[in-house]
């Protein structure tokens, strides 16, 4: 963190609460006197007096609360996106990442897409049994599911509830294909059902590394594994047969761009068989979050990044046309593809991942009481 930057809330990203898009009126508040900061571990005390240290971080615990949905896959026409189904077991996330896109659909549900976002998580209590009954229907063919197209499957809540992995289970048994995106070590815990689908050719994992800076990614992305733990986890995907592709994303103007040729190298060295770009997208909310915490973390770069960020994107700081979201454009915006594709060619990286996921393999997921079929 640069001399002189603000004082941050402890293992937050954001540190603000942009105003909800959907709701007409806003009550302005100082954080010290909102009612949702309390402390989740003991303040930090000076030895000699005893007494709480005055300028020690504040903190803001994590609530998790009942998602009631009674569907658990989402759809999605984006020719942006390379899927078409998505299970998400978390609304919000906990990783806290700065430059989360995802940020503003907490604001669907009445939060901010700043600090609610990261703090108060809904949680899909019944994902596994929702999903059972979803690849049970004979409406349902098989074609490949995402986790998760919006927030983190593996966010640390996930130690906790073990929603994605109930649901890998049930994918397991109905034969589903599966893809994984992630920014989390954590996955390696479901190592055993990750490889059982391996070897039917069922799951691709997609590993996502923005920076090999620990330092830079402690204060971007507070609450992920660090940058070595993700190349780690590549390793041992790779050493079990698991595909897995390593997603530089995003990819910041400014900031992380030139640490692409870096990454590249690492993940092709840990064992990844592929590797893909985002650049850094700032929708709706999320660009007052970000442009926050270049102000905290970087004040000394904000204005080149932000220049850069804007020469991106058609002078703006976001475009949502489709084919320009993903990579934007402009002359910076090119010279970025460019880097990439050069690198992964270089480290063997700029293929398809393969083998290619296997989508007839497919059964239909049985419901207790069920009777066992003839005929498997």
């Amino acid at each position: 963190m640069a001399d002189g930057a603000k004082k941050n809330i402890k293992g937050r990203g954001a540190q603000s609460r942009p105003p909800n898009r959907y709701e007409r009126v806003r009550l302005e508040q100082a954080p010290a006197a909102d009612a949702d900061y309390r402390p989740d571990e003991p303040p930090a005390i000076d030895r000699q007096t005893r007494r709480p240290l005055a300028d020690a971080q504040p903190r803001l615990a994590t609530q998790f609360l009942p998602d009631q949905t009674r569907s658990i896959i989402s759809e999605n026409n984006s020719p942006d996106v390379g899927f078409r189904f998505s299970v998400n077991p978390y609304r919000g996330c906990e990783h806290g990442c700065a430059y989360c896109y995802a940020r503003p659909t907490h604001e669907y549900l009445g939060f901010d897409a700043g600090l609610d976002f990261e703090s108060k998580i809904m949680v899909k209590h019944r994902a596994p049994d929702l999903l059972r009954e979803a690849l049970a229907k004979k409406s349902w063919q098989g074609e490949l599911i995402a986790f998760s197209g919006n927030t983190d499957c593996y966010q640390p809540a996930e130690r906790q509830y073990e929603l994605t992995r109930g649901c890998l289970a049930v994918c397991a048994q109905a034969r589903q294909a599966v893809g994984i995106i992630t920014k989390n070590a954590l996955l390696l815990r479901d190592l055993d059902l990750l490889t059982e689908l391996a070897r039917e050719r069922l799951v691709h994992v997609n590993m996502s590394v923005t920076t090999l800076d620990a330092n830079l990614a402690r204060a971007m992305e507070p609450r992920t594994s660090s940058p070595a733990a993700r190349l780690d986890a590549i390793a041992q995907l790779a050493a079990a047969g698991v595909p897995v592709r390593v997603m530089v994303a995003p990819i910041i103007p400014g900031l992380t761009d030139l640490e692409t040729p870096a990454i590249l190298a690492a993940a092709s060295q840990a064992g990844a068989r592929s590797a893909g770009y985002v650049l850094l997208r700032l929708p709706l909310a999320v660009e007052p979050v970000f442009r926050d915490w270049l102000v905290r973390n970087y004040p000394e770069k904000q204005e080149r990044i932000e220049s850069l960020v804007q020469a991106t994107r058609g002078g703006e700081y976001y475009r949502s046309e489709w084919g320009q979201r993903m990579k934007g454009g402009g002359a910076y915006a090119e010279g970025i593809g460019r880097q990439f594709a050069v690198f992964a060619k270089k480290h063997g990286l700029d293929g398809k991942l393969t083998p290619a996921i296997d989508t007839t393999k497919f059964r239909r997921a049985r419901l207790t009481g069920d009777q066992l079929p003839l005929f498997d």
